[in-house]
């Protein structure tokens, strides 16, 4: 028999998934499973030289039951971040309070990712837990860039 540890009191609520990020050398084939076959719509497109990618923002769902799904390709395959080097490039989670998450996080030996809160390419403020943890933040994501995303009204409204 497992017995569990009592619920921790949060300052804040994981709602759901908010998305799944896909990296790979060219984002047409992975269009051509998860939007020509798949059916995601696509909902628009995000650029940066900083993060090195070229996504296509796509979605499944609808609502508050949408779920985004990145296809990225790297600008320059050679450069780091390498969206692509890692098929599943990271998950994101909707978060009712994202700064009270990030702090009470933080205080907890959580490592985070350089670039602090921010916006990110749907709109949304954003921040991502590291995939590897260090001395001074003994917790990260054990190889799995996990991505915080401050959830908009509708959304607390429908998952909280």
């Amino acid at each position: 028999m497992t017995t569990f540890d009592p619920p921790v009191a949060r300052p804040f609520r994981v709602l759901g998934l908010q998305q799944v990020a896909i990296g790979g050398p060219d984002k047409d084939r992975l269009a051509a499973l998860w939007v020509d076959i798949l059916g995601a719509a696509r909902k628009g497109t995000f650029r940066s030289e900083r993060e090195n990618v070229d996504e296509d923002i796509c979605a499944l769902g609808r609502g508050a039951n949408e779920v985004e799904i990145d296809l990225m390709q790297p600008l320059d395959p050679d450069k780091k971040p390498a969206v692509h080097a890692t098929p599943l490039n990271h998950m994101g989670l909707w978060i009712d309070d994202l700064p009270a998450a990030v702090a009470w996080m933080t205080a907890r030996g959580v490592r985070f990712a350089p670039g602090g809160i921010r916006k990110g390419a749907a709109g949304h403020d954003i921040c991502f837990i590291h995939p590897k943890a260090s001395d001074e933040f003994p917790l990260g994501g054990e190889g799995v860039l996990i991505e915080l995303v401050q959830a908009p009204p509708e959304v607390v409204a429908a998952l909280g």
